[in-house]
């Protein structure tokens, strides 16, 4: 089969006839129709963001395809259904405290390094190989929308996030680096959920106004300038009711008193989740202060990716109606043409902005 395999750290990905992926009890074969390419992938490939991700590796953040074949266990998946391939797998051996991998992506701890030996390759490639749990159905789609479907990737990290937050319809949210990829889904998605209203803020007055323009009122933006008491009076003032829950979503590059300031508007009993990369690259600590959260009664957690069953769910509000896939732009590169498309994505990272590899 194609496939495009990185070699080493900072080097081009190498498109090339790889092995094909041998089936197992509990695993399913797919056939990758449209991959995501994240908008940082430039940085894990160079090495810069020093992800646990050891070459020679085909790698891939998710896909969606059509199950080629599936293992003896398999119940209700069959040969022929639209699948999201969820690259979030999860250790079998421990329900409490599992090990996770980003599979063809990055791993997390020792446990994780280890499960990532096996679960190695991601969606870069002709055909993936992923456990049944992760082969996840979405219905009859037509293969034209295949690359459309790949922002539930993104989408179903915003709304990890918000389950984590225990969003209600009705309640204000304040998301933190809205400007961003991730950010705007989450607006997106925490609408879809029936946010009474999304507190916006950032720097970048062009995405607010654009944010703005896609939303209408059901977004109040707010331009920071950096004086977080003057910022934290801002944020309140735009709001038109008490700030619920924050989520965060600020990048590797953020100073941590931007973080700061967002987590520093909710109400008192409010929610405040963490899902960004602050620190990430050095810098400041988080550093918020213990009366304040003690005698607010304020829950500060923190999340990565999200509960399995939350793509059922995701799935079912774009079949719903609720969740509209077409607010993304999507530009589809082939599988021989992926370093061209690695650079397309680093380019085009705004919101709702979809770089996709197509076979």
């Amino acid at each position: 089969m194609k496939a495009a395999i990185l070699e080493s750290f900072g080097k081009p990905l190498t498109v090339t006839t790889a092995p094909e992926p041998a089936i197992g009890t509990g695993e399913v074969i797919v056939d990758v129709v449209a991959a995501p390419i994240l908008s940082y992938a430039n940085e894990v490939f160079s090495g810069a963001r020093k992800y646990l991700l050891p070459p020679p590796v085909i790698p891939g953040c998710g896909a969606i395809g059509r199950v080629r074949e599936v293992g003896p266990d398999a119940t209700k998946l069959k040969q022929g259904d639209w699948v999201f391939c969820d690259p979030t797998v999860r250790s079998r051996d421990d329900a409490l405290m599992p090990d996770i991998v980003l599979q063809g992506w990055s791993a997390r701890g020792t446990g994780g390094q280890k499960l990532q030996e096996f679960h190695r390759d991601g969606g870069f490639a002709e055909r993936i190989r992923v456990p049944t749990e992760n082969a996840i159905p979405i219905g009859d789609i037509d293969a034209a929308e295949a690359g459309r479907w790949c922002a539930i990737n993104t989408l179903l990290i915003a709304y990890g996030g918000l389950l984590a937050l225990d969003l209600k319809a009705g309640e204000t949210l304040l998301v933190s680096g809205a400007t961003g990829n991730f950010g705007s889904a989450t607006v997106l998605t925490a609408l879809a959920m029936g946010a009474r209203q999304v507190i916006t803020p950032g720097r970048n007055e062009a995405v607010l106004a654009e944010l703005s323009r896609r939303f209408a009122s059901r977004i109040k933006p707010v331009v920071l300038t950096g004086n977080g008491t003057q910022d934290i009076a801002a944020i309140h003032a735009a709001a038109e009711a008490p700030i619920d829950a924050v989520l965060d979503f600020l990048p590797p590059s953020a100073d941590a008193s931007a973080a700061r300031t967002a987590i520093m508007t909710v109400r008192p009993y409010g929610r405040v989740v963490l899902m960004g990369g602050v620190g990430m690259l050095g810098g400041d600590d988080l550093t918020l202060p213990y009366p304040w959260i003690m005698r607010n009664l304020i829950t500060i957690k923190g999340q990565w990716m999200y509960d399995p069953r939350a793509v059922h769910t995701m799935v079912g509000m774009v079949r719903g109606g609720q969740l509209n896939l077409d607010h993304f732009a999507v530009t589809e590169f082939p599988i021989d043409d992926v370093n061209n498309a690695v650079s397309h994505a680093a380019v085009n990272n705004g919101p709702f902005k979809l770089t996709v590899v197509r076979h």
